[in-house]
């Protein structure tokens, strides 16, 4: 009897241990599908945007005779749509709308910036919380998830003073950043988002640290 038990516990205990393992398994595989495609599909996004417009610069005018040329961005790839904005012209990204590119070769990091932070938007991208957008005068705050898996702004923390950032933006033009200052911060401080540059143009990246206790803030200038 007393065997009887025990091996209907061992046995038991052998389906919840199998089961532990397959969920985490699970887990696991679909963190690595996930930061895997999201990164992919982001990097080709990047690569297109910034070849399209940069092409659409050299060789096309934006605008001509008052007309906005709708298929500069024909090319980037086919989750992206083309509109516009009064003579602005715009590109999309997963439905929402982009206002430049940010790559950062010490993290491997290239996404779409988009307009604006919404719970919504940052969990396919980047994006703009505060300021007038990039390569602009002033300072632009960009926001973006810390969700430790190498998404989005997980790998920050990684970034020193002297690292460089490339923003490049709806008219094509690509501008080096250079890393000065990172520091954390309380969620609840905005200062570094309202700073004044005297006149430089500056972006400052703002995510999560870790234990989600913290903002872990950088600042960087246009070289």
């Amino acid at each position: 009897m007393f065997n009887s038990k025990y091996n209907k516990f061992l046995t038991v205990l052998l389906v919840i241990v199998i089961i532990a393992i397959v969920g985490l398994l699970g887990y696991l595989g679909y963190d690595y599908y996930q930061k895997f495609f999201i990164s992919k599909d982001t990097a080709d996004f990047v690569d297109s945007f910034v070849s399209e417009t940069q092409n659409s610069t050299d060789e096309t005018p934006a605008e001509e005779n008052g007309v906005v040329d709708e298929n500069a961005l024909d090319n980037i790839q086919t989750s992206t749509t083309n509109t516009s904005t009064g003579n602005k012209k715009r590109t999309t990204y997963k439905g929402f709308n982009v206002v430049g590119t940010i790559e950062i070769p010490k993290t491997n990091l290239k996404y779409p910036i988009l307009e604006k932070v919404t719970k919504a938007s940052i969990e396919v991208a980047v994006a703009v919380m505060y300021g007038p957008g990039p390569n602009q005068v002033g300072n632009t705050t960009i926001m973006g998830h810390n969700y430790r898996n190498g998404l989005f702004f997980s790998n920050n923390k990684k970034l020193s003073n002297g690292d460089k950032i490339y923003i490049t933006d709806l008219d094509g033009n690509k501008v080096t950043y250079t890393i000065y200052n990172k520091y954390e911060t309380t969620p609840e401080d905005a200062e570094y988002m309202t700073r004044n540059t005297n006149g430089a143009r500056e972006i400052s990246l703002s995510t999560c640290t870790d234990d989600s206790s913290a903002r872990l803030v950088i600042w960087a200038k246009a070289d």
